[in-house]
């Protein structure tokens, strides 16, 4: 497309940056969800400095061009799609890690740093960044702060908030804010870095994160597989492990009905109908007299369970609990969902999410970080869309969660797919004051219209 003026100013301020390629735009309209917006794009800035992030802003504020910020295109909410006449702001080539300061335990990136090659890189040091979303391996830094994502050892390491000192921020304007601070503790003016933190891209586009690191555990971790008679009796064993006061690493429970798919999936021998799965895993250096215990109160709960220090055996334990997306895939349309309660909530929760399938005809199964109370139920359907059904049934179990004094989504953020229902959490009051704050960040309404508020 040539002509618009917006487009003729971002080609002579960001020359080859700016993309108009028919397959890469088609590329921007969906991401993980299964959402799709309609329309194409205007363009994409493949931004490769912050610079080019300040330049495409002021450009785009100056014609008054919405603008969705994108980095690697993996979220399950809709919050970085972009849609007819809108600019792509991709962040995803900003991959350099800019520093790593071992001791003051931490590292400064660029937004498009993949998690998973963070990683990589701060093993030598014997450091590790600690959130860890399933899409580790493909999600960038960036994106995980949009959204304030967890995993599986946030239970114990915390979400990402808990692991960001500091941010630059670009404004709608193009302004640049340096926010935080390299030290541990920081308490000048209000925290705009932890209000920016899980945004999803409405007040402003991360350019360069501190991130708190933590040192890798030391000794190998203490791993159990507990299969269950029902999902009831896991949830209350995961329960009992809480209330023992014990931290694991990770602690994922795993539903009758995904585990009976995960199993044929995979090619493993099936378990009794009903059957449910509980995995604990600890680290550190008591992480064998924690796991003895938990894995105590596993079996005093009636689960049939292992416990290994092997690093293989572990990880083929870890592989059931990891084979749960791929084995719900691998058998039509799926919508993966987010809720979290009250860790004593959970098997309350999981039985209204068992009603909600009854009541609608539909199959929903789940997994939990019951560590922390987040749960992922999925809903199966045939074709490319999620039926009425599907929507009317996330309703209800989105109301269920807040019922039961949880959230309507824990990790994931909220982007288009969960905006109906905002207002039913936070409350008119506070949902107004939300939307003015935003407003103070971007007066024009151009950063990721149409998302979360």
């Amino acid at each position: 497309m040539s002509g618009h003026p917006a487009l003729d100013a971002l080609r002579s301020a960001l020359g080859d940056a700016v993309s108009t390629e028919a397959g890469e735009l088609e590329a921007m309209r969906s991401d993980y969800s299964g959402l799709r917006r309609e329309g194409t794009p205007l363009a994409i800035v493949h931004a490769r400095t912050a610079g080019d992030v300040q330049a495409a802003l002021r450009i785009a504020s100056e014609h008054r061009l919405p603008v969705v910020p994108r980095g690697a295109g993996t979220g399950l909410t809709g919050g970085a799609m972009g849609g007819a006449g809108e600019l792509v702001l991709s962040t995803a080539r900003m991959t350099r890690v800019l520093e790593i300061s071992p001791a003051d335990q931490l590292a400064v990136v660029e937004p498009g740093v993949i998690n998973a090659d963070l990683n990589a890189q701060l093993a030598p040091h014997g450091l590790f960044f600690a959130p860890d979303p399933a899409s580790r391996a493909i999600s960038t830094i960036g994106g995980n702060i949009a959204t304030n994502a967890g995993g599986l050892l946030c239970a114990k390491y915390g979400v990402t908030r808990e692991a960001v000192l500091g941010l630059k921020v670009v404004l709608a304007d193009g302004t640049l804010l340096e926010l935080g601070h390299r030290t541990v503790k920081g308490v000048t003016g209000l925290d705009l870095t932890a209000l920016m933190i899980g945004s999803e891209g409405t007040l402003g586009i991360v350019v360069e994160a501190t991130l708190k690191l933590v040192p890798l555990p030391t000794g190998s971790p203490a791993t159990i597989g507990a299969y269950f008679p029902s999902v009831v009796a896991a949830a209350a064993a995961s329960a009992a492990i809480t209330a023992e006061r014990l931290r694991p690493a990770a602690m994922e429970l795993i539903d009758e009905v995904a585990l009976a798919r995960i199993l044929r999936h995979l090619g493993l021998p099936e378990r009794a109908p009903g059957s449910a799965y509980l995995l604990v895993q600890t680290d550190g250096a008591s992480a064998l007299a924690e796991a003895e215990r938990a894995l105590q109160l596993v079996r005093e709960h009636g689960g049939e369970a292992s416990l290994t220090t092997d690093v293989d055996e572990g990880e083929r334990m870890l592989a059931v609990r990891r084979a749960f997306h791929p084995a719900m895939a691998a058998t039509g349309g799926v919508l993966i969902e987010d809720v979290a309660v009250p860790r004593s909530a959970l098997p309350a929760m999981l039985a209204e999410i068992r009603a909600i399938g009854a009541r609608f005809g539909l199959e929903i199964p789940t997994v939990a970080h019951a560590g922390d109370g987040n749960l992922h139920p999925n809903f199966l359907f045939t074709g490319d869309e999620p039926p009425a059904a599907v929507w009317e049934a996330a309703g209800e179990l989105f109301r269920a969660a807040v019922r039961l004094g949880g959230t309507l989504t824990g990790e994931h953020g909220v982007g288009t797919l969960k905006r109906q229902w905002l207002e039913e959490e936070l409350g008119a009051p506070q949902l107004q004051l939300q939307r003015r704050i935003k407003a103070v960040f971007d007066p024009l309404g151009i950063l990721n219209p149409g998302k979360v508020f």
